[in-house]
């Protein structure tokens, strides 16, 4: 590992996690002399990946990271084979659509279509989730063995709401459910108020290599609702686009296909 390229991205994912941090809570955070986090931070701000806010001795993440970011995007497939079946998923079922990537033990929103209800919404794409509180990372870490098995043991299944699930036997047997019904249920986990239903989307080697679902308002039990074929299907399609056989491949709880 390159000790300098190992902390320059410490303090992009810093920046990332606390939005706007000073020179001395970078220090702190990464248990770095005030010197050294000085210098790595100046570097980055030469190259627009950091940039100090404007009447302030706190730093952001910069314009250089937004670029870098859609770069990855234009050239993800997944995305680009997505976009029309979100489109669809969101005009049949009348809500926003989420498709989403694992990254560790998060989700991340690589594309967002929202409520065709022509209301204003904020924009979701690059906003992370944690993978135990999402419709999305439970589809996906029911049919990947080894990440499961990871958050399960982790012992770091944190609280986001009074809602999440946060022991280990209660998301195991969710993600059971899952690999049966191939729809993944998630209610008033990560925020109040909003639920959501997500299926995986695997690829020509049956691996789950995302995620597409619907965020529906918590005014009901989202496991009955009447978007959960919808949102199969629209998952189903995007996996044959991508090569994928069958849908969902069968996994058994210990990782045999």
């Amino acid at each position: 590992m390159i000790q300098s390229v190992d902390r320059a991205i410490r303090v992009l994912s810093a920046l990332q996690g606390a939005r706007r941090m000073s020179l001395a809570e970078l220090a702190a955070r990464l248990e770095l002399a005030p010197s050294t986090t000085h210098g790595i931070v100046r570097t980055l701000v030469e190259h627009g990946m950091v940039v100090q806010e404007r009447g302030s001795s706190r730093y952001q993440l910069g314009p250089a990271v937004l670029r870098l970011g859609n770069v990855y995007l234009d050239t993800l497939e997944l995305r680009s084979r997505a976009i029309p079946w979100a489109e669809d998923l969101a005009r049949r079922t009348g809500l926003a659509v989420r498709t989403g990537v694992l990254l560790v033990d998060e989700v991340v929103i690589i594309h967002h279509e929202p409520r065709p209800d022509g209301s204003r919404q904020m924009p979701e794409v690059g906003i992370v989730i944690p993978v135990h509180a999402s419709a999305l990372g439970k589809a996906m870490l029911a049919f990947l063995p080894e990440d499961e098995k990871r958050v399960l043991t982790s012992g770091d299944l944190r609280s986001m709401t009074g809602e999440t699930i946060t022991t280990p036997d209660a998301l195991g047997e969710q993600l059971d459910a899952i690999r049966s019904s191939g729809i993944a249920v998630e209610q008033d986990e990560a925020v109040i108020g909003e639920s959501s239903l997500a299926s995986p989307i695997f690829d020509s080697y049956a691996e789950a290599i995302g995620a597409i679902g619907v965020v529906i308002p918590s005014d009901g039990d989202a496991s009955s609702h009447d978007a959960r074929d919808l949102v199969r299907e629209a998952a189903r399609s995007v996996s044959r686009e991508l090569g994928a056989a069958v849908w969902p491949p069968r996994v058994t709880g210990d990782g045999r296909r």
